[in-house]
């Protein structure tokens, strides 16, 4: 944007989007292609994101606020409620909600259960089928007359959130609705999220990335100390990776420590890029039984603890 075409509060539009669909549906991916940076960790396990990410995007004199909220599903656990409870409430602020679909799963049991909710609550919604470039034409047309049929979404797009296709309109789209007002946030800000938790997101993708279906989905990372050092404007970081077993331990913690030592090479290079900083990374393993029901881990994780 140049000197001239700069806006004023008196221009300027702001608002929020919920983005929400089935877990793996990409939404994490197609955040960070809205955003146009890597702002939520993006693996193949299914509820990978479990605390609303705040991103923040410009489209000309409109500034779009995004909640990649977890994936929604019926939940079994405490941690579960906490995620989908979560999910809800971003939906119920937003000023737009954007439903996204996995184009290659169809409208199975999981999208029909989040667009009945969605009735329920009477929202407008634009629908997005992503990974189209893994479906036939004739299905994905079949697809999207299938749920227009059963919502009446205000638009649909077909996209592919990992190659960029069709993201541009999308994010027009939205723009497009929100209401005037001035903007949140500065607008070389890309996200609203603390360091120390980005960190944690960070590692905690790794360990996915290098375990995949090896470790159970019950871990989490937290930061526990930060130390911005004098020399050479580096960070000393110490992480914490909370397990429920001595066994999950052993594989976190890999034969000879080969496989922490890798998380934390793969960690640090990328808190590096992010940080646009020197990084030293400590990592440690501790087991703690039943994390998933500590008021604690859920505070450092950002969600409401849920009573039941």
């Amino acid at each position: 944007m140049t000197d001239t075409e700069q806006t004023t509060p008196a221009t300027q539009h702001c608002g929020y989007v919920a983005l929400v669909g089935a877990p793996n549906a990409g939404k994490s991916t197609l955040l960070n292609r809205l955003v146009g940076a890597k702002v939520s960790i993006v693996s193949k396990k299914v509820q990978t994101t479990r605390a609303r990410i705040t991103a923040i995007a410009v489209e000309g004199d409109v500034q779009i606020v995004f909640l990649d909220t977890p994936g929604i599903f019926v939940p079994k656990r405490r941690l579960d409620r906490a995620m989908v409870t979560a999910a809800w409430s971003g939906i119920d602020d937003a000023d737009a909600v954007l439903l996204l679909i996995d184009a290659g799963k169809g409208y199975d049991d999981e999208s029909r259960a989040i667009v009945e909710a969605l009735k329920a609550r009477k929202r407008k919604v634009l629908l997005a089928l992503n990974k189209i470039d893994t479906v036939a034409r004739e299905k994905l047309l079949g697809l999207a007359k299938m749920l227009n049929d059963d919502y009446p979404f205000e638009q649909t797009f077909m996209i592919s959130a990992e190659k960029g296709h069709g993201v541009d309109d999308v994010r027009t789209a939205l723009a497009k609705r929100m209401p005037a007002g001035p903007w949140l946030y500065p607008e070389d800000q890309l996200a609203d999220v603390p360091m120390r938790f980005l960190a944690a997101e960070i590692t905690r993708e790794q360990v996915y990335r290098s375990l995949h279906d090896e470790l159970p989905y019950a871990i989490t990372v937290e930061t526990e100390n930060w130390t911005d050092q004098k020399k050479g404007g580096a960070a000393r970081i110490e992480q914490v990776i909370y397990v429920e077993r001595d066994s999950q331990k052993k594989i976190v913690l890999g034969q000879g420590g080969q496989m922490i030592k890798r998380i934390g090479a793969k960690a640090r290079e990328e808190m590096q890029v992010q940080f646009d900083r020197p990084v030293h990374l400590f990592l440690f393993v501790k087991v703690r039984e039943d994390w998933g029901d500590d008021p604690e881990r859920y505070e450092a994780m950002g969600l409401d603890f849920p009573k039941k």
